[in-house]
């Protein structure tokens, strides 16, 4: 081919396509610059808020990732590139990847509105999905707790987020409910002061709100008394064994029966 020709339509080239190219690249410049700024500036908003930092990176990667896609479709159709079919690929692609990880997302989701609310923290008590324990972490997809058998429960996010949630560590204080059944010919007065002074002598015991004993129930075999002291998160098995048994030597030593179940039978004797 004719070099002169080639110059030629080089020179046609840059003329008709360089003004084009050269915005493009300047966009994509200035594009690249503003994404990274407001990248910077949503971390910087969340570290403001007190977003958990796993959380701060994540949303930011993410959100600098979605722009610079955006950046990159506007640079392309600056170029001359059919971005319709170039979005139709890529949404086609996010349609797919979020079918295959729809479980996934949704335990996602569920992390990032567990880590923005709070309905709970690490080192808290919690109840939910049926498991009880403290909060060892909270991960982008699931929620590791420790039970009281010190068994490690993972729990997915988008099952904790979507139901009901019992922090037993918030108030700072919890009751602990506790039966004690006593025999109908007892004085429930004297029961009544044998557990309360066996609350109130136990360190761990709160003073306010007070603990109280209650008769709940005329029941079959015994009167059901309801003792309920008071006591800390951390605390809360410590007070619950040793009300009981303390309870229940205190009782003895009052002259209190615990009753054992028992049923009258009426023999009616058959017409001869």
């Amino acid at each position: 081919m004719d070099p002169q020709a080639i110059t030629n339509q080089a020179l046609e080239f840059a003329f008709d396509f360089g003004p084009q190219l050269l915005g493009a690249l300047v966009a994509l410049v200035i594009g690249l610059w503003i994404v990274g700024r407001i990248s910077r500036g949503i971390k910087h908003l969340m570290e403001k808020r007190g977003v958990e930092p796993s959380l701060r990176s994540f949303l930011s990667s993410t959100i600098g990732v979605l722009l610079k896609l955006i950046l990159f479709v506007i640079v392309a159709g600056m170029i001359g590139f059919e971005t319709t079919s170039l979005v139709a690929v890529l949404g086609a692609a996010g349609l797919a990847v979020g079918l295959a990880l729809q479980g996934s997302l949704s335990n996602f989701a569920g992390g990032v509105l567990i880590l923005l609310f709070k309905p709970y923290k690490v080192g808290d008590l919690v109840e939910a999905q049926g498991e009880f324990g403290q909060v060892l972490e909270i991960q982008i997809f699931n929620t590791i707790l420790a039970n009281p058998n010190n068994q490690r429960v993972i729990l997915p996010n988008g099952a904790v987020s979507n139901g009901s949630i019992k922090n037993y560590t918030t108030l700072g204080k919890l009751r602990i409910d506790l039966a004690f059944g006593i025999a109908y010919s007892d004085d429930i007065q004297v029961a009544r002061r044998a557990l309360l002074d066996v609350m109130n002598a136990h360190p761990k015991v709160l003073k306010d709100p007070a603990p109280g004993v209650h008769l709940s129930e005329l029941g079959d075999s015994s009167v059901n008394l309801q003792v309920r002291p008071w006591a800390t998160p951390a605390d809360y098995w410590d007070v619950y064994f040793d009300i009981m048994e303390q309870g229940k030597v205190a009782l003895d030593n009052a002259g209190i029966t615990i009753p054992f179940p028992q049923r009258d039978v009426h023999m009616i004797p058959q017409a001869s």
